[in-house]
């Protein structure tokens, strides 16, 4: 029996995450940004034969429109990879990009690849959730334990506070405190070396002489987080998936815009290629929850 070998993360980066429909990245498209990212993780590791990359695994949760039709492939004949590198979309929802890394390192761990990339992308700004024409399975209704696969993220958490008796005081808390974080971390440098910086390109029509004016810049920080967020602030919101519920726009993650991507490799490429390595995958699982209360995953999964 062929013993189960490591495989080692060498190369990670992201785009800067954007708020989707009104944020920085609201107009490109979600293949830019895979290219960004991918080129970027190549450029971390200059002494890696593109040739020797088997395979590009990409996460995707609404893998349709611009982001449809085997992004990983496109991303990956874009960003001016060999011929010979292949592209497979994988679709989990929130953990699509995650479960890209788990089946590029178990690709490795195995013994068929020496090489892989993982990579995750999403433009809620071009694709919305649920995407541009969902049609449920009327089979679905007809089993009261089967329709929470219906609900929104929202009143899937609405039945988590519920169950749990968690207040809308304590998420919003919550909140404030993941806001105060994340901007402490920004002005700190902290999110800086993992990500990448992406031009950005807006167009708009001059509509006294018809020309398309073109607005550049570089974005390099997450657009999420909120110097004025405050637990006054957030009590004025109104709920919005129940109505006598307690999960608001202020206490809910926000709907994004990026991507990112990951090198993986071999211990026998880690020693051909001179690589350093930043993480060796150790183990992955994942577990299967009732639909109406799918957030509480990772209580089963993790241990």
């Amino acid at each position: 029996m062929k013993q189960v070998q490591d495989a080692y993360i060498v190369a990670a980066t992201r785009t800067p995450i954007g708020r989707s429909h009104r944020g920085f990245f609201r107009n490109t498209r979600p293949d830019d940004l895979l290219v960004n990212v991918l080129q970027a993780a190549l450029a971390q590791v200059p002494n890696l034969d593109p040739q020797s990359i088997e395979d590009l695994i990409c996460g995707c949760a609404i893998p349709e429109a611009q982001q449809g039709l085997n992004i990983a492939r496109i991303g990956a004949v874009l960003a001016g990879l060999p011929t010979g590198v292949g592209g497979i979309t994988v679709n989990r929802f929130c953990a699509s990009g995650l479960s890209a890394v788990q089946m590029a390192a178990d690709r490795i761990r195995v013994g068929e690849a020496d090489v892989m990339i993982a990579a995750g992308v999403e433009s809620m700004s071009m694709v919305p959730m649920m995407g541009n024409s969902p049609s449920l399975s009327p089979a679905m209704f007809n089993n009261d334990e089967n329709i929470g696969i219906a609900y929104g993220m929202g009143l899937t958490a609405e039945k988590v506070a519920t169950q749990w008796k968690v207040s809308r005081e304590a998420q919003d808390a919550f909140a404030v405190e993941s806001h105060r974080r994340a901007l402490a971390a920004q002005a700190a440098g902290h999110f800086a070396a993992e990500t990448t910086p992406v031009n950005v390109v807006d167009r708009a029509p001059d509509l006294v002489t018809g020309d398309v004016i073109e607005t550049k810049r570089t974005v390099s920080v997450d657009e999420g987080a909120r110097a004025d967020t405050s637990m006054e602030g957030l009590a004025k919101l109104r709920t919005v998936f129940a109505a006598r519920g307690s999960v608001t726009a202020g206490n809910s993650s926000q709907t994004s815009d990026g991507a990112g991507a990951l090198i993986l490799v071999s211990e026998k490429a880690l020693k051909q290629y001179g690589l350093t390595p930043l993480a060796r995958f150790v183990s992955f699982a994942s577990k299967g929850v009732p639909p109406h209360i799918m957030g509480i995953g990772p209580i089963e999964a993790i241990p």
